[in-house]
């Protein structure tokens, strides 16, 4: 029965997603609507989430589907942090669309009806750690579209320029770089604890963790490189793009495989 409120979870995406083009096009009431889609699609996956933990034997998010559910649940509410604030607004943009198709693709690879494995307090928290990273590098991704987005409108010169609520750029891509910073401390996080229960458990460094930790030193580079070689703006914005393609494309071939 919990598995029906991925609908109106979808649903509420999906409609966040639409309205949010609307918004960037025309300011006004669909920016609004978008907002309350985002918000009836969170608690209805709040819903699903809660019945899953109350329901499941184990620890239900355990699995690769499963983690792309509970992921597209914390990308959500990272954006709701802050995505409420009107000229935060738009950065749904980029962070709607892959909300819902992660929520799509679970629900299709049976990650929502609440099985799962009993895999102690350190995996747990492992999976958490690496979810919340990677939810917040997607946020870090939605923050630097939008910075290549109103950057574009300035050049042009765009009649409409003021009529839609964006922050200037330097605030864009700081908020970037401290999402990406935090991210990153998580991410590390996360992989020691997986290294430790690896190493507990008398294995080694796996395909999937390997994969990670290549993803973690792309985006240290990239910190490394604001810090040192002043990368700032579209360039850092367009890292930040890079690198979380890169971790798409690891993430598929190894944990998703």
């Amino acid at each position: 029965m919990a598995e029906l409120l991925v609908w109106p979870a979808l649903l509420g995406y999906g409609e966040a997603a639409v309205a949010l083009v609307g918004e960037a096009r025309r300011p006004g009431l669909a920016g609004r609507l978008a907002i309350w889609g985002v918000r009836v699609g969170w608690l209805a996956q709040t819903g699903l989430l809660v019945a899953q933990a109350t329901q499941a034997d184990g620890f239900p998010w355990s699995n690769w589907s499963g983690a792309l559910n509970l992921l597209s649940w914390l990308v959500v509410g990272g954006y709701l942090v802050w995505g409420c604030r009107p000229r935060f607004r738009l950065v749904g943009v980029g962070v709607m669309p892959l909300a819902a198709l992660l929520l799509a693709v679970a629900y299709a690879g049976g990650g929502i009806g609440g099985e799962g494995d009993h895999p102690g307090v350190l995996l747990g928290a492992h999976v958490a750690l690496m979810l919340g990273a990677f939810a917040g590098f997607a946020l870090a991704a939605g923050t630097s579209g939008l910075f290549l987005w109103h950057e574009r409108r300035l050049k042009r010169h765009e009649p409409t320029v003021l009529r839609v609520r964006v922050p200037p750029l330097d605030v864009l891509d700081g908020l970037a770089a401290r999402t990406t910073a935090v991210s990153l401390a998580a991410l590390a996080a996360g992989v020691a604890l997986g290294a430790g229960r690896l190493a507990s458990a008398g294995g080694g460094l796996d395909v999937a963790m390997a994969a990670t930790v290549c993803a973690g030193v792309l985006y240290a580079a990239v910190l490394v490189a604001r810090r040192r070689n002043g990368l700032r703006g579209r360039r850092a914005a367009l890292a930040n793009l890079a690198g979380f393609a890169a971790v798409l494309v690891l993430l598929s071939l190894t944990h998703f495989a």
